[in-house]
Parts: C-alpha cells; structure tokens; sequence
C-alpha cells in the first residue's frame, strides 16, 4: 500500500474551513478527518463548550496519540486532509505534527468573522486564532516548510482559481469535483456540526461573500483593532489577492532590493516598511499639509543637516504648525532609524513633518489637536541620475508656482505642479523637465536647482519661484571662494539652449551634467572637461565639499 501523504488545513473558526473540507471530501483520492485534535484541545485547555463532553467521550483525547495513529496512521487513499483549528495547536503535541505532512493556511478577515462569532462561544482573542496561525506560518518556515496562504475571500471569488493554485502549491493535481458536493450534513462531520455547520450544511459549492459586511457590534471594536495586524501579516502571503476594481496588479520589483526590509519611523515608533503608516485623518491625506527635507548619509554623517532643519522649521512656521517636535528630538529620529537600519553610506532620508492628525476630516488646522507627525523614511539610494554621462532635460509647459499663490521657499508637499512637469519629462523620455516662472524665464527642474556657464562666468536663476536648495547654496558658495563669476538673476530658456555648460543641484541626484536640452546635445560625450571650464570645475570641486563637508556625526 503507497503510503498516505497528510494535507493539514490550518484556519479559524468561521473561515470557510467546513467548505474547504467539503471541497476536498469530493476528491477520489482523499479522505479528510474533521479537527482531529479538537478533544485533546478542550483537555488540555479545559474550555468550555456545549458538545464537550461528547467530543470528549467519542473522540481520543490523547493528543500525541492522535498524531501518530489517526492522522499519520494507515490510511486507503492517496491523501488524508487534516481540518485543523489554529487554537488546538497546544503545547506537548509531537514534533511530528508540523514536521511532516504539507501544510497550507486559511485565513479570512476578523471583520467578516466577528458580527457573527458569539452565536456559540464568546468572541475572544484566543478564540479568534489569528495570533495562533501567525505562530504557526512562522514555525513552518522556521522548518523550511513555508506554508501556501489563501484568504476565504479570494477563496468565494474565484474557487476554481484558487483552489488550482493551492493544488499546485501543495503539488497535487487539480480535480473538478472539488467545486461542488451535495447539501445537508456529512458522514466525515465531528460532533460539533450542530452547533457550527448549519450554514454549511445549506450550501452545495463556494457561495459568493456578501456584497457589504454586517454591523460591527461597538462592543467588538478592541478585538478588532487587535486581531486585523496578524490577519494583514498573513494576507500579505496569500498567493492570490483579489481587486475590488479587477485583477491584481503583478508586485513590482523594487530598485534597490535591500529597502525590501527597511525600518521606518512613523510618529514615534520604528515600524517594517509594510506597517509605515499614518492615519486617514492625518493632514497630510487631508490636504497634502506638511513639509519635508531630503538628507543624505556619506560615511555615516548625514549632509548639512542643521540647514536641512532651519528649512524644515521655517517652513513649518510659515505654515502655522503647533506642536512641532524640537530639533533634538527630529535628530535623535533620525538617528535612532538610521543605526536600525546599519544605514550608514548610500542612504538618503525623506523627512517629513504633517501638521498631525484631526479629530475629524476637514480642512481647518483647528482639528488638529494631536500634535505633528514626523516620518523618517530612510533608503538604500545611490543618486538618481547619471551624474558621469549627464542626463537630458526638456522643457515642460507646467510653470513653478508663484508667491502670488503658494510660495516656494516653503518646502511644502503639494508638489502637483513638479508632477505634473515630471509627467510631461517621462512623456518626452527626458530625465527631468525644466520649469518656467510665469513670465517664461527658467526657474528649476521638477527635482532640482539648475546652474548655467557661459564664457567663463557661472549664473543661476533667482530663488523666487523655487526652493533655494541647501545643495544651490553650496555650489555658489565654492563659486565665490574659486573667485568664479557668480550671476543670480533671470535666465531666458535661450540662454540655457546656448549655454557652454549646464548642470543641476540636489540632495537625491547630487551634482549631475546636462547632456541634451531641448534636443540640443551638449556633446559631453565629444570632449574631455577640463580644470580651465568654470561649469566642471565648479562641479568638481562641491563634488568633493559635498562628500567632505558634513555637520553631524552619528
């Protein structure tokens, strides 16, 4: 006789595990046992219910027993499917249990379960068993064994879809007849059917959710709001994961593997990538309201960080914000993400600082009454253009924003316009656009300052419709000190066209030459820089003061 290979089914209560149970009774090759573990559960345990001491007198409460005789014992079919309940998974059950056998995991959102849980238990933390099947994927893959994941939403979606995908994870074929089985109760049901399957019983197939969710009793909200991180740790695993408005989109790769598993603070806590989060009611969804800096981390000493927060805090009182965090604190932020992260070189930061959270939506900074909220976003992040062979720039018809409307020397985050700008550079194939001022003069990219030399003398555009950068400021200040010409002023797009040579500035891209304008090639590639042009030795120069001029050291 071949011997039997176990299929253990771990869920919760009200996951839809009788149906897939069901599912898999229709099979030819499988037998399937109805949560053989249940009795040496309520001994262990000592949990009350009203089947108890029928479970108790029908079923062997010997856990281990239970193991090695009934679910790994002989067996007439090819496969056994196990229905498990992630709470009768306690402790002094063999090894055996997890070790052998495949496993996969069943999980179904605490909000679809809870309305209607305590129709025979109270609902409760353990009795929900998210905690336990979050233990128990972690257990898996701990033995190499890292267990398939299906949400009963995708499961009463697309059955047939999901159930061939869990079939093929589990590496076992498909069969048809798993889609359908005969209403009314089973020969293979445990005791507690009664109680527990009435529902099911009713059905003949994977019915469709319901198209909107129960009321969720007040009295359940704590259990809720504690339950939902374990099932959203689990549904980010799941092979499928539907779409209210269609198929899912593929998971992108990301452009630096490694910020996969960063860490980032969020309002006083250091979270995984996935958990960064911040509230609905949060100015920054509300309205866009807040500011932000971008840092940069070289030899472990984050780039002019004072200027970065004089920035950020003159922004934040021409914006009016109240209970702004002091500047010790925003370092001690940084900081502390910074050494969680080992991120020492390579790195940049998206700082940002909301006006907070409201105590209801609307716009008025009234509603905010929680105090601001910083983020320290840090990623492994070389700079962002070809700062060798330079980049190409086109001119966009999106123009910077004046101080009539909204003044840039505020770092704020409605950045719609350098969007808007940097949609028509992507349209273009271009690496960045050139901003205009309203009266068509040049006034930055959508990213970054822009510097232009001609005939020996260094000029850039006044600050008045874009931010002065901490980058900029460098820059000029090595033109002064090289005793270069320096000329701030208005700049026509001409004057760029026919410029000898143009470059940009910023914290993410660093120093970066402009190849080709406008299509006008700049022909960097068709001659050597060399120390007597203005443009590369400027640029040579704040490369190193750039790289050796730090304020902080870690």
């Amino acid at each position: 006789m071949e011997e039997i290979q176990v299929i253990h089914s771990w869920s919760a209560p009200r996951s839809l595990s009788t149906s897939l149970m069901y599912s898999f009774a229709q099979r030819d090759d499988t037998e399937v046992l109805d949560e053989p573990l249940y009795a040496n559960f309520l001994q262990v345990t000592g949990a009350e219910r009203p089947y108890r001491e029928e479970v108790l007198s029908t079923m062997d409460s010997d856990g281990n027993k239970v193991v090695k005789d009934v679910i790994f014992g002989p067996g007439e079919k090819r496969y056994r499917f196990c229905k498990h309940m992630a709470k009768q998974r306690v402790p002094g059950l063999a090894d055996d249990l997890m070790k052998n056998g495949k496993h996969f995991i069943l999980i179904r959102s605490p909000l679809d379960i809870l309305p209607s849980f305590e129709k025979v238990v109270p609902p409760s933390f353990l009795e929900l068993g998210l905690a336990g099947l979050v233990s128990i994927y972690s257990e898996l893959c701990e033995l190499g064994k890292a267990p398939p994941i299906i949400d009963a939403a995708d499961l009463q979606k697309d059955p047939e879809a999901v159930l061939r995908g869990l079939c093929e994870d589990l590496d076992i074929p498909f069969q048809e007849s798993m889609l359908k089985w005969e209403a009314g109760p089973k020969p293979v049901d445990g005791v507690w059917a009664p109680w527990w399957y009435k529902n099911v019983h009713k059905s003949t197939c994977f019915t469709p959710a319901r198209e909107y969710p129960l009321p969720l009793p007040s009295s359940l909200y704590d259990l809720l709001e504690q339950s939902l991180p374990f099932y959203n740790m689990l549904r980010r695993k799941t092979r499928r994961i539907s779409s209210i408005t269609g198929p899912p989109l593929p998971t992108p790769s990301l452009p630096v593997p490694a910020n996969e598993k960063i860490l980032v603070w969020v309002a006083g806590e250091i979270v995984p990538r996935d958990s960064a989060k911040v509230s609905v009611f949060d100015s920054v969804i509300q309205g866009g309201d807040a500011v932000w800096e971008g840092l940069r981390v070289y030899n472990g000493k984050v780039f002019k960080l004072d200027k970065h927060l004089d920035r950020l805090f003159d922004s934040a009182k021409a914006l009016a914000f109240t209970n702004v965090p002091t500047r010790t604190e925003i370092k001690g932020a940084i900081y502390k993400t910074l050494n969680s992260n080992g991120m020492f070189e390579n790195t940049h930061i998206r700082l940002t600082l909301t006006r907070g959270k409201k105590v209801t939506s609307g716009m008025s900074p009234a509603f905010n009454l929680y105090g601001c909220t910083l983020i320290v976003l840090a990623e492994w992040k070389p700079p962002i253009y070809d700062n060798t062979g330079g980049i190409t720039l086109v001119t966009a018809t999106t123009r910077r924003n004046s101080p009539n409307n909204l003044d840039s020397k505020i770092h704020h985050n409605n950045l719609l316009n350098n969007i808007l700008a940097k949609v028509e550079g992507n349209l273009a194939k271009a690496d960045d656009a050139i901003m205009l001022d309203k009266d068509g003069y040049v006034s930055e990219t959508n990213a970054t300052n822009i510097f232009l030399v001609k005939k020996g003398r260094v000029a850039t555009p006044h600050a008045d419709y874009c931010l002065p950068g901490i980058t900029r400021a460098t820059v000029m200040e090595l033109v002064v000190k090289e005793n270069l010409v320096l000329e701030e002023r208005r700049l026509s797009l001409s004057e760029f066209h026919t410029a000898d040579e143009v470059w940009t500035t910023g914290t993410m891209g660093e120093l970066t030459p402009v190849s080709c304008h406008d299509r006008r090639s700049r022909y960097w590639g068709r001659r050597s820089w060399t120390s007597d042009s203005a443009g590369t030795n400027c640029i040579q120069k704040s490369d190193r003061r750039t790289r050796g001029a730090y304020t902080h050291v870690l």
